[in-house]
């Protein structure tokens, strides 16, 4: 469970603070009829239903109280696009481009991608549930108030990007790389397995578990070049 605030760690530290997770209440959406994605449409109040996306043209468009559910991004570009007070359930892609995009109040739900770039892109109070995501690009992204939970995160590449208030619950992080991250109230402690391929000396303003410690020692000796011999 995660510790609130104003609560004391078990070093009698302070507590690391709870992401806010998004609370989408979407109206009654109507159903999209048009022929596919252009770029810097605005798309409001619609339902994408198995919607096929894959490599069309959305970059810099705006979705706002909108679902998209089963859909396909294969390839879709969606650079600059700005997802709002939206949810995604089910939806699935390779090389989705997402690259300095924005999303704010949002649920993606048992999403399968892999190859997703959102390097540069500005996630805010975002709750990603369930499903697999590999080989995510968030290098230079800016994540606030985001949760991951359920979900298995291959390969993820977080490297210079800034985490506040981030929680990953029940997740398994695999191959994760934290390099030259800046970390503020990160809980990695519902992160089984927490695999880190780079960036173990980046962890400062995260929580850990004291398993977890254990687990990441050697990857930490080494990297503060410490021989651990019997």
């Amino acid at each position: 469970m995660t510790r609130r605030a104003n609560g004391r760690g078990a070093s009698g530290g302070a507590a690391v603070k709870a992401a806010r997770r998004p609370e989408v209440r979407l109206p009654a959406p109507a159903e999209y009829r048009g022929a596919g994605l252009a770029p810097d449409g605005d798309y409001d109040g619609l339902e994408f239903r198995e919607t096929d996306f894959a490599g069309q043209d959305g970059a810099g468009a705006r979705f706002m109280d909108c679902a998209l559910r089963g859909c396909v991004l294969d390839d879709a570009s969606l650079r600059h696009a700005r997802l709002l007070d939206s949810v995604l359930t089910g939806v699935r892609g390779v090389g989705t481009d997402l690259a300095e995009a924005t999303l704010r109040d949002v649920e993606l739900t048992d999403a399968r991608l892999g190859g997703t770039q959102l390097h540069g892109a500005v996630l805010e109070r975002v709750w990603i549930r369930g499903g697999k995501i590999d080989y995510l690009n968030l290098r230079k992204a800016r994540l606030r108030d985001v949760v991951f939970e359920g979900c298995v995160m291959v390969e993820p590449d977080f490297g210079g990007a800034r985490l506040e208030r981030v929680e990953f619950v029940d997740c398994a992080l695999k191959g994760a790389d934290f390099t030259a991250v800046t970390l503020t109230d990160v809980d990695l402690r519902g992160a089984a397995p927490l695999e880190i391929a780079g960036g173990a000396d980046r962890l400062a303003g995260a929580v850990i578990s004291t398993g977890q410690l254990l687990d990441l020692a050697p990857v930490l000796a080494a990297r503060l070049g410490i021989r651990v011999e019997d």
